[in-house]
């Protein structure tokens, strides 16, 4: 059988000044609803597959949420909970349902706006949430500028050894796997009470393929889940963001570039490769060169595309560049485009991905005066155990 997935989510926000409350989450063995976790936080929140927790980080509030599809067999979800709650200080909360038992050290709210405005008047503290069942809950608590969603997936046939061993552990029946994947098929895609909607806008996606707890341990803390850019874009995040973004609008055939042109934090210029105004677009064949595939970094002297730090600096001009000028690019400058740069005054180059040239760019740019970093951002999206 091709192994299945199943999701789990977390969210999690951070307030300054963590305070530890342990909460342990202790579901049914028998029970099989799948639940999501919301977080909120002034610093990163996160939910995973059953359990919530939020932190206290400086200047955040954090509200978590996590999901778990078959209580009795998660995808990590208690693990990662336990985590959060004992490295940065958690306090789980619960949106009530009129069959839930109610457990120690454990806050219970009937209307999510409710545990909203619980959290937002004590955002210094750190909340985690459980079984934030669908997308109007989710609607919610992502409104909020301190929540963050995770989610912890696993392989279904990990999920049904682990679910196995604690019915077995606690003398239950156990179903066969084949009822274990009907089920988890139907909490997460039925129509009407289906979470898979919930888990797709997670913004990190673990997935616990080993079924290691140390590994589930080490991978969170490698996220740097209280990292502040995770809420609130910090100028670097935020104009690399604005170049991805300019990029999209390329036409170039082979390789898409954007780039923005600052001075004290305020947007001069963008710009984006692709043939000149006037020209067929390299993408409706305009530019030979793109075209043919010629490999990186040969065959410039044919290109008819101008770069995207060229239309920058077109646009913009030298004399709106000015004195303390930061030209941020999602890939390195290439050694054409650094001689300009440093020709029109720029201070800084700051890029994110790398290209073939970028020993001679940096030569050039640390010649001619041109302090040149990258910037790594947070890391988002799937991310698979250490």
């Amino acid at each position: 059988m091709a192994p299945r997935m199943r999701r789990r989510l977390m969210s999690l926000r951070v307030p300054p000044g963590i305070a530890l409350q342990p909460s342990r989450i202790c579901p049914s063995p028998s029970s099989t609803s799948l639940r999501p976790l919301a977080i909120f936080s002034s610093n990163p929140v996160f939910q995973c597959s059953s359990v919530s927790v939020e932190a206290r980080l400086p200047h955040r509030q954090c509200l978590s949420s996590i999901s778990d599809a078959l209580t009795g067999l998660c995808a990590g979800k208690e693990v990662t909970a336990q985590c959060l709650i004992e490295q940065y200080g958690f306090q789980e909360i619960i949106l009530r349902s009129s069959t839930e038992r109610e457990r120690p050290n454990t806050l219970y709210f009937g209307r999510v706006s409710e545990l909203v405005d619980y959290v937002t008047k004590r955002w210094r503290e750190h909340f985690v949430l459980t079984k934030v069942t669908n997308e109007t809950v989710l609607d919610e608590l992502a409104g909020r500028p301190f929540f963050i969603l995770i989610s912890v997936d696993a392989p279904v046939q990990v999920r049904w050894r682990r679910w196995k061993a604690r019915l077995e552990a606690a003398n239950k029946p156990v179903p066969s796997l084949e009822q274990f994947v009907h089920q988890s098929d139907h909490e997460m895609y039925d129509p009407d009470t289906g979470i898979n909607g919930v888990c797709d806008r997670a913004t990190i996606k673990i997935l616990n393929s080993d079924g290691s707890i140390d590994s589930l341990r080490r991978t969170i803390e490698s996220l740097n889940i209280t990292d502040p850019e995770r809420l609130r874009p910090g100028w670097d995040s935020y104009f690399m963001q604005l170049s991805s973004l300019a990029a999209r609008r390329s036409n170039c055939m082979k390789r898409r570039v954007g780039c923005v042109l600052v001075r004290e934090r305020r947007v001069i210029a963008t710009g984006y490769n692709g043939a000149p105004r006037g020209l067929k677009n390299c993408n409706e064949g305009g530019c030979e060169r793109c075209n043919g595939g010629a490999s990186g970094g040969t065959g410039l002297e044919t290109c008819l595309c101008i770069h995207a730090e060229e239309n920058a600096l077109l646009e913009a001009g030298r004399e709106r560049v000015g004195e303390g000028a930061v030209l941020y690019c999602d890939t390195c400058p290439c050694l054409t485009c650094s001689i300009k740069l440093v020709q029109v005054g720029i201070s800084e180059v700051v890029y994110s991905q790398g290209y073939s040239m970028d020993d001679r760019t940096a030569a050039v740019l640390k010649e001619g005066g041109v302090k040149l970093r990258q910037y790594s951002p947070p890391r988002d999206g799937l991310v698979k155990l250490q």
